[in-house]
């Protein structure tokens, strides 16, 4: 089964979180919500109290197929700001790892200069963080083993896309059918 971690900060976006975990779960990946804060609750932009799965402390994440930055502004900030985080991503994206971020959450692989001439998108008015990336204001951007989302209403849509990649377009498919998403 492949596991994908997605990383929880104070301040994240709750749905940029929770839709792709709904949806990369119903495909049967093995997702596991990550805390880089410290302790187990994390609190989304919108006050919803979420329960991570695991500390970032405690994990080595050697079996990562994919990692999942969930945006908002105080989120970004926070998950920008962890350095060990920061030096996994890079780490990942030299090995091929999936990485995937929403919203504003694209300025963290900017400020570590992994979208370095590739296309990417993100929330409008953070786009000046992608050094080097070419912003395509696009719902979700696709390059190499990158996937980008502008915001909340793309939430399903990153989702099915890091679902792909991983489990393939029947999946899809069949997920947007057993959910009635048109």
């Amino acid at each position: 089964m492949k596991r994908v971690y997605l990383f929880l900060a104070d301040g994240f976006e709750t749905v940029e979180a929770l839709a792709p975990v709904d949806v990369m779960r119903r495909a049967g990946l093995d997702v596991v919500t990550v805390s880089i804060m410290g302790r187990e609750d994390v609190v989304s932009a919108q006050n919803v109290t979420v329960k991570a799965d695991l500390l970032y402390e405690i994990l080595c994440f050697d079996d990562a197929d994919a990692l999942v930055l969930p945006g908002g502004g105080v989120g970004t900030d926070n998950l920008s700001a962890h350095e060990p985080l920061r030096a996994l991503l890079q780490q990942e994206c030299a090995k091929g790892t999936l990485l995937a971020a929403i919203c504003a959450a694209p300025m963290v692989f900017g400020r570590i200069g992994i979208l370095e001439g590739r296309k990417a998108t993100c929330y409008p008015g953070c786009e000046g963080d992608l050094f080097g990336a070419e912003y395509t204001a696009t719902a979700v951007e696709e390059d190499g083993n990158i996937i980008t989302g502008c915001g909340p209403g793309a939430s399903f849509d990153f989702g099915f896309a890091i679902v792909e990649r991983l489990c393939g377009s029947d999946v899809v498919e069949t997920l947007r059918s057993q959910m009635q998403f048109r």
